[in-house]
């Protein structure tokens, strides 16, 4: 006879509005037989809001890798298990990784059921590019550590998302203002999806000195999002140097335009000659095809 096993079920609860909880999770949450959860009083008040009535199995950090054994147990016998975290998406930045792990290890089916997730939610919403991303969790309390991370991640391309805390907020942004510039954009959202929500945009250095004249509130759940790292063309030109080339070229030769206005503008004569040659090519090039 072959043994068979219960369904793993990663249910994502509300991050803050209890309407955000979906249809299908409520359904599930009705007909599994345990749920592990990572606060049980929090579990709890979704539970009665519901009327779900269930067997709640404590899985927290401290007890994650031993609790594993016992739900891995209870799922080869047949049972069905939800894994429910404090708020939000379990296993991102929170217990289950070694449960889920151990899962597909044993042939136990994990089932997803999409929900709730402050970093998606807050990146969706940030203004900043989206496409390409990564999401870092909390920043180390410590700041030697902190600033370790931050050196690291200087060059990173892609939108980089933390959580962070309202008490080392401060001190973050004062890390992230040294270590990444002014001038990169980033969107500071707190208490997503709660009667206080506020997602703000600006730049790293606006924030920092808004933030330390206590012109914000530093209170509630923060996800941090800083855009990517992009390299400086260092031989783009300005738009006045164009328009200085453009008035030029009418009178000299290429030559003399790139000499004299390397002198207005304080630039390498060479990169302007250079680019008053490719300019002319894609001209002539242009008139070709016309």
């Amino acid at each position: 006879m072959i043994k068979k096993n219960g369904n793993l079920f990663i249910i994502s609860t509300p991050i803050g509005n209890m309407n955000d909880i979906t249809y299908r999770s409520i359904k599930i949450l009705k007909k599994i037989d345990y749920i592990a959860s990572e606060n049980y009083k929090n579990t709890l008040k979704l539970l009665n809001k519901f009327n779900i009535n269930k067997s709640i199995i404590s899985f927290h950090q401290h007890n994650e890798l031993i609790n594993t054994k016992k739900i891995i147990k209870i799922l080869q016998k047949n049972k069905n298990v939800a894994l429910v975290s404090d708020a939000g998406t379990p296993t991102i930045n929170d217990p289950g990784f070694y449960l889920v792990r151990e899962c597909h290890l044993k042939k136990i089916k994990v089932i997803p059921l999409p929900g709730a997730c402050a970093a998606i939610s807050a990146l969706s919403a940030s203004g900043i590019p989206s496409n390409k991303f990564c999401f870092e969790g909390f920043l180390p309390k410590k700041e030697k550590k902190r600033c370790e991370i931050l050196k690291k991640l200087k060059f990173e391309k892609r939108t980089i998302i933390f959580y962070e805390t309202p008490h080392r907020i401060k001190k973050s942004l004062k890390n992230i203002l040294k270590e990444f510039g002014p001038n990169r954009t980033m969107t500071i959202a707190r208490e997503i999806t709660k009667y206080w929500e506020s997602i703000k945009y600006n730049t790293i250095y606006n924030f920092y000195y808004k933030y330390k004249n206590n012109s914000l509130i530093c209170k509630g759940e923060i996800v941090l999002i800083i855009s990517g790292y992009v390299k400086k063309n260092k031989n783009k030109l300005s738009k006045k140097i164009k328009k200085t080339l453009s008035i030029l070229k009418s009178f000299l030769s290429l030559k003399k335009t790139a000499l004299i206005t390397s002198k207005i503008h304080n630039i390498k004569k060479n990169n302007l000659y250079k680019y008053l040659i490719k300019k002319q090519n894609n001209d002539k090039t242009l008139k070709l095809l016309k």
